[in-house]
C-alpha cells in the first residue's frame, strides 16, 4: 500500500452529491481528493439513466423547496458556460381525486405538491381529466383523474451534471480524482480522518462521505441501522406510429393511478440523442439487496410486468416492445421513510455524511453539495440542512 496522501478534504463517492461537494469545495480554494470505486455516473450507482425528474413543487414537503431552487440556480450557472443540463418539458403530477397518493413518506403527494406550489408563490395549474385529455393526449386517464402541471419542471441529465461539476473541480487545479479505487474504511486517528482504500491511505482534517449504497458499511452506527439498499429498474419502451412522445411535445410525469404504494409510476418523453423509446419506472421498497452482490439485469419478464401493471391503457402510443433497461440502487431511509440524512457523523469527528437520498436526491444535489462545502469552510450555508440532521 502506498504512503499516505494528504488533502484538505477527502470526498468519498463521486455521484450526484459527491461531485457537487467536490466542485463547491475546490472553487473555494480547498485541496480535494475525490475517491470513486467505479467511474462517475456508473450503472452500479444511483445517478445514471439519462434523466432525473426535477420540480420545484416538491411533494415531499416544503423543507426541500430551497434546495431544488438553489440547485436550479447552480445548474443555470453551468449552463451559461455551455453545458446542456436540463430540459424544461413541464412536469405533470396526476392522481385520482379523493384517493391516496403515497410516495417518499407523503400520504397525499398531489395535495402536498399543490401546497408547496402555493408556498413558493406560484399559482398551481390544476387540471381536470378533460383538461389532461385536451392538453396532453399522450395520457389515457379515468374521469376522476386530476393533476397539477408545473410548466418549468422537467428533467436534468444526470451524467452531464456530474461530469460538468467534476470538470469544473479539476479545472481549479486543486482536485485530484482517484477512480476505480474503493474506500474500505473511514476512521478518526491521530486528530485527523483516515480513509483507507484498496490502493492507499488518505488523511485529511475533514471527509465528506457520499458513498450512496455503500454508506451503511462505511459509516456504520445509525446509518447501518436506518438505511436499506434497494435495486430499482428503469425501462425504455418503443413507441408506435403517430405517437407524440418526442422531447418538446410531451411532459415528464408522475402518475398515481390507485390507492396502494405500488400504484404509481413516472416517465419521460423520448430524449433527443438518448436511447430510443420512452423511459418509465416505478420504485420498490420491499426487497433489499447487497450492493456488492451480483444482481440481475432488467429482464424481459420484468419489462412485460411493468408494461402490464402500469403502461397498458395509460400511455397512448407506447408499445410493449422492450428496448432497453438498466438498474440503479437506492439508499433508503427506512427509519424516517423517504427522508434525507445529512450532517456530521455522530461518532466520527470530522466526517460529514450525505445519505440517504431515498430515491429523490438528484434534483437537490447541487445545493446540498454547496451547503456542505460552505459549512466546512466556515461560510453560512445558502440552504440550511438542519431539517435533515442525523
Amino acid at each position: 500500500m502506498s504512503p499516505d496522501v494528504r488533502a484538505d478534504v477527502i470526498v468519498v463517492g463521486l455521484g450526484a452529491m459527491g461531485a457537487a461537494a467536490t466542485w463547491q469545495l475546490a472553487r473555494r480554494g480547498v485541496r480535494v481528493v475525490g475517491i470513486e470505486q467505479f467511474t462517475p455516473a456508473n450503472e452500479r450507482g444511483s445517478s445514471h439513466g439519462e434523466t432525473r425528474i426535477t420540480r420545484e413543487f416538491v411533494g415531499e414537503g416544503a423543507d426541500y423547496l430551497p434546495l431544488v431552487r438553489r440547485s436550479h440556480g447552480i445548474w443555470a450557472e453551468l449552463e451559461a458556460q455551455g453545458y446542456d443540463l436540463r430540459a424544461r418539458t413541464g412536469l405533470l403530477v396526476m392522481a385520482r381525486q379523493g384517493r391516496a397518493s403515497l410516495r417518499h413518506g407523503a400520504t397525499d403527494f398531489l395535495a402536498q405538491t399543490i401546497a408547496v406550489a402555493r408556498l413558493s408563490g406560484a399559482a398551481p395549474d390544476l387540471l381536470t381529466a378533460a383538461d389532461i385529455r385536451r392538453r396532453f393526449p399522450q395520457f389515457e386517464v379515468t374521469d376522476d383523474t386530476v393533476a397539477c402541471f408545473e410548466a418549468q419542471g422537467g428533467f436534468v441529465r444526470p451524467e452531464r451534471c456530474i461530469a460538468a461539476q467534476l470538470e469544473q473541480a479539476t479545472a481549479t487545479g486543486r482536485t485530484d480524482l482517484h477512480l476505480s479505487e474503493r474506500a474500505m474504511s473511514v476512521r478518526r486517528t491521530g486528530g485527523e480522518v483516515e480513509v483507507t482504500t484498496d490502493r492507499s491511505r488518505y488523511v485529511a482534517p475533514r471527509v465528506v462521505l457520499a458513498a450512496g449504497a455503500w454508506t451503511p458499511g462505511l459509516a456504520g452506527g445509525r446509518f447501518a441501522a436506518s438505511l436499506i439498499i434497494h435495486r430499482q429498474a428503469l425501462f425504455w419502451f418503443a413507441t408506435g406510429p403517430g405517437a407524440v412522445w418526442d422531447e418538446g411535445a410531451a411532459p415528464a410525469f408522475l402518475w398515481f393511478h390507485g390507492d396502494g404504494a405500488d400504484d404509481v409510476f413516472y416517465g419521460f418523453p423520448h430524449v433527443s440523442g438518448g436511447r430510443p423509446g420512452v423511459k418509465v419506472a416505478t420504485e420498490q421498497y420491499l426487497t433489499a439487496c447487497d450492493p456488492d452482490a451480483p444482481f440481475p439485469p432488467v429482464s424481459p419478464a420484468e419489462a412485460a410486468q411493468m408494461h402490464h401493471r402500469h403502461i397498458a391503457g395509460r400511455l397512448r402510443g407506447v408499445t410493449s416492445r422492450f428496448v432497453d433497461g438498466v438498474t440503479c440502487l437506492y439508499a433508503y431511509n427506512a427509519a424516517d421513510p423517504g427522508r434525507f440524512m445529512i450532517g456530521p457523523h455522530p461518532q466520527i469527528e470530522g466526517v460529514t455524511v450525505i445519505s440517504a437520498c431515498s430515491g429523490h436526491g438528484f434534483k437537490h444535489s447541487a445545493a446540498i453539495g454547496e451547503s456542505v462545502a460552505q459549512s466546512i469552510v466556515g461560510e453560512t450555508p445558502t440552504c440550511s440542512l438542519e431539517a435533515f440532521a442525523v
